[in-house]
């Protein structure tokens, strides 16, 4: 076995001690595990609340690039909670080597010689539920039970391991389970430090490398072992690989030969193992293990900040689109409101059953055929006007539900206009997400019943538009601003005295939601009754009616906008994110 310059150079003649005994690590009393050193604690809270945020971002719209972003999002969210969080939480927990490669590469016969007792299966052929290992030194076990990573692997406690590392041997990166695969590259976010294998006839796979380029990326500590390589080619292979990791930044990284044995079982000779036995137990000393530690630490820590800004402009990107959106929609929704309320004031509510009900009402002998007399005087007592108001009933209801279905009816045509908006070929990006989510809220089984609470509200307003008219006195001047002369103020007032005797206040309302639907005999009949009063009634009536149509349009558009107001398409959602990035640069 050959190391790269740099390394301790190998010996294979010498005596080989047991790997724990290299360390020269004396094991600490008990008792100073409780003093052990923490990480200063604002640094630890900055990055806690930095994989809180990033674990809550969502990115609810379907936009170009959404999965390169959840992708980054997750591979945050795994370096923050499965390495950072918990080495900062604990700086004297053992520094975690993982054991990576390709399947066949030998990682489990490496990790069993290195330990000198077969601790992980080994083969090429592995079962399907296989776990990872990881090894640790007994006494080291009280400084591991709160990491994450002990909840996925299998834990070995092996005396032969020397206090300060813990071994694990992961998963295959290549392996045909999709389980292995991301259990592999979660654990490799774990890691103080790779023991990358590779071997001479792999070393050259496209997998392996795009997964060191990453751990270069994120500032990680390397080394990397070339297996089974046949000792003619061994200046080649060594050559061409040392090529490669000066190519992607690895050039201080140390390299392991291990040469090609031929078919064996079992662990590997001690002697072949034993640089990489010295360099773990030089790795485990207390001052070593810490170095290394603290320079993953500041790799890692550094490596954040592209993909904590990368995240930020992904989120940002969901805001933008979301603002868009909610553009196209208040355009599209100015349509609909106009429409809703032309045809309110063209007698939409009027027609139908109102018109029919009004026409039986002021037949001959009906109750309003007989109000005005042919003379046009207003007769009637208060006992003949509180019967009326009871005949006139039923025309409220044919008012109240001719409301409601005009006003369902502009809910429903909102809908279509909005999702049309939303779903064109034209649409704003992410537009059909909105429509998706919209349509799984159910908020539109709830319209006829917000239509109905409009319009009861709206016939409910009658008495009240009524009386406020009567009372408030005749117009002085006529609508063109001339004075009126005062005996026709005084037989208005006489008038309307008479009007309120002959149906009551409940009987003149019924009368001004009748004209203000669009009966336009109700309106000339209210006109004979209480003149000026009844024209202010009918106008302000008809204008609710508008207004409560324009709600039911907008109620509609409200709908939509619950789905955008989801905390991550705010317009100061990325602002979080980069405040918390803007902290942690503060920190480090």
């Amino acid at each position: 076995m050959s190391a790269q310059p740099g390394t301790a150079p190998v010996h294979p003649a010498q005596p080989v001690r047991p790997l724990a005994a290299q360390a020269r690590h004396v094991a600490p009393d008990p008792r100073d595990v409780l003093a052990r050193p923490l990480a200063a604690t604002s640094l630890l809270d900055a990055v806690r609340d930095l994989r809180r945020d990033v674990e809550a971002t969502g990115f609810p719209l379907e936009l170009e690039g959404i999965a390169s972003a959840r992708a980054s999002r997750a591979r945050l969210v795994d370096q923050l909670g499965e390495h950072l969080v918990p080495r900062l939480t604990e700086l004297s927990a053992p520094a975690v080597v993982v054991v990576s490669g390709s399947t066949g590469a030998g990682k489990s016969t490496l990790v069993n010689s290195l330990v000198g007792a077969e601790v992980s299966t080994a083969g090429v052929l592995r079962p399907t539920t296989r776990r990872p290992v990881l090894v640790h030194h007994p006494l080291d076990t009280q400084l591991l039970s709160h990491h994450p990573v002990l909840e996925s692997v299998s834990v070995v406690a092996d005396e032969h391991v020397p206090r300060g590392i813990a071994l694990l041997d992961a998963p295959d990166l290549d392996s045909v389970l999709e389980s292995n695969r991301e259990s592999a590259h979660r654990l490799l976010e774990a890691a103080d430090l790779w023991l990358f294998v590779t071997t001479a006839a792999r070393y050259g796979d496209a997998l392996p490398w795009q997964v060191l380029q990453g751990a270069v990326d994120r500032g990680a500590s390397i080394a990397m072992v070339l297996n089974r390589v046949p000792p003619a080619s061994l200046p080649t292979v060594r050559g061409d690989l040392l090529d490669r990791l000066r190519g992607h930044g690895l050039q201080g990284s140390p390299l392991f030969v291990v040469p090609d044995l031929g078919p064996h079982e079992g662990l590997l000779p001690p002697a072949v193992v034993a640089p990489i036995q010295r360099w773990l137990a030089m790795l485990a000393g207390p001052d070593r293990a810490r170095t290394v530690i603290g320079r993953t630490l500041r790799g890692s820590l550094a490596a954040l900040r592209p993909w904590v800004d990368e995240l930020a402009e992904a989120v940002q990107a969901q805001a933008d689109a979301a603002a868009r959106i909610a553009g196209v929609l208040d355009q599209v929704i100015e349509a609909p409101t106009a429409q809703a309320a032309a045809s309110i004031r063209g007698g939409a509510v009027a027609d139908g059953a109102v018109r029919a009900r009004w026409a039986e009402l002021s037949a001959d002998g009906a109750p309003l055929g007989t109000v005005v007399r042919s003379s046009g005087r207003v007769r009637g007592s208060s006992r003949e006007g509180r019967a009326r108001a009871v005949a006139l009933e039923p025309l409220v209801d044919d008012l109240t539900r001719s409301a409601t279905a005009v006003l369902t009816s502009a809910g429903a045509h909102t809908e279509e206009v909005l999702r049309a908006a939303l779903t064109a070929a034209d649409q704003p990006e992410g537009g059909a997400s909105v429509d998706a989510a919209w349509a799984a809220t159910g908020l539109r089984a709830g319209r006829r019943t917000t239509a109905e609470q409009a319009a009861r509200a709206w016939v409910a307003q009658g008495p009240r538009v009524v009386r406020a008219a009567l009372t408030a006195g005749p117009a002085d001047t006529s609508p063109d601003g001339v004075t009126r002369p005062r005996r026709d103020v005084a037989r208005e007032v006489r008038r309307r005295r008479k009007a309120e005797h002959a149906l009551g206040d409940e009987g003149l309302a019924a009368v001004a939601l009748a004209a203000a639907s669009g009966v336009r005999e109700a309106h000339d009949l209210l006109v004979d009754l209480i003149d000026t009063a009844g024209e202010r009634a009918v106008a302000e009536l008809r204008d609710d009616l508008v207004a409560r149509v324009a709600g039911q349009v907008a109620v509609e558009r409200a709908a939509v906008g619950d789905v955008l107001a989801d905390p991550d398409l705010a317009e100061d959602a990325a602002s979080r994110l980069r405040l918390r990035l803007a902290v942690l640069k503060g920190l480090t």
